[in-house]
């Protein structure tokens, strides 16, 4: 593996640890020449995956995407990035197993707002406020809403 930082071309590992029920695995990695340590994620790669937009338009699936939305959501919350990460892992997962060549990005959202429901309130309002791309105060109290009573 190369060092991103110096393009040394011999890196080595400190250390490997699974994801995800074996579905990936986190290697920390440390480059011999500029000392710098970084991480890698080796994941199944399977067949393409066609997201397909609200307009029609057709795009290979992104699990880059999913992952920066929901860093967004839970921006200055008490999660650690491995965590994300397997919520990330699980989305993908569940798309996988769907066996789906196509999904649109309505499918996608609700299975991120399903799983951001049972980790962090605030991460789910958040999300969801662009998610359903929110215009109004009165979509904010009733997702709240929804979620109290959820909570109850």
């Amino acid at each position: 593996m190369k060092c991103p930082f110096c393009g040394y071309e011999d890196t080595r590992v400190l250390d490997s640890r699974e994801l995800s029920d074996g579905r990936a695995i986190r290697r920390r990695r440390e480059c011999p020449e500029c000392h710098a340590r970084f991480t890698t994620y080796e994941r199944y790669e399977t067949g393409p995956i066609t997201v397909v937009k609200k307009d029609g338009r057709r795009e290979r699936f992104d699990r880059r995407k999913i992952l920066n939305g929901l860093l967004k959501a839970f921006e200055k919350r008490p999660i650690t990035t491995d965590e994300i990460e397997k919520i990330v892992d699980n989305i993908v997962s569940n798309l996988q197993k769907s066996g789906s060549m196509e999904i649109s990005t309505a499918q996608i959202g609700k299975m991120v707002m399903e799983e951001l429901r049972k980790v962090d309130q605030v991460a789910y309002v958040r999300f969801a406020s662009v998610y359903k791309d929110f215009r109004e105060i009165d979509q904010f109290i009733e997702v709240i809403k929804e979620l109290r009573s959820d909570n109850k």
